[in-house]
């Protein structure tokens, strides 16, 4: 039983978005303070990233553990109500990340993911977040394709 009227929830789930996130706009201001800089949600790049650096032509995804099921992470919940509308949905938005995914290998572009739990203890610890800033310059200058943090 959900706790909320379906017109409280459907105005909740409408006041999500897709863009400018808090946790995005974080990343972007620890990277942006590192030198690093990027284009926004840049359209022509498969799964339109939230950043694309094109000088290390990678894409990188700010995911939110609930919507992009963040294995193991305590924001990556399953409502209680419409469990099958929810299952589907959840299924559906993992199979589109790996397709992009796939879709940027395909293209030679870097794919980072970092997850919203990430993004949340790097507010809450300069020491965390310094940690994974160094961690996702390490990766720019790898040659590994793919990697999550």
């Amino acid at each position: 039983m959900d706790i909320k009227s379906s017109e409280e929830r459907s105005r909740n789930m409408a006041a999500i978005r897709s863009k400018d996130t808090k946790p995005e706009i974080i990343f972007r201001k620890l990277l942006f303070s590192k030198g690093l800089r990027y284009r926004k949600n840049v359209s022509y790049i498969p799964g339109h990233p939230d950043l694309y650096l094109a000088k290390y032509r990678t894409a990188i995804f700010v995911h939110g553990c609930f919507w992009h099921r963040h294995t193991g992470c305590k924001y990556a919940y399953v409502p209680k109500t419409r469990q099958d509308y929810w299952n589907n949905k959840f299924i559906n938005n993992i199979a589109r990340d790996r397709a992009v995914a796939e879709m940027l290998a395909a293209k030679n572009i870097k794919c980072l993911i970092v997850w919203e739990c990430t993004v949340k203890n790097m507010a809450r610890s300069a020491e965390i977040a310094n940690q994974v800033v160094s961690d996702c310059i390490q990766f720019l200058n790898s040659e590994q394709q793919y990697c999550e943090l």
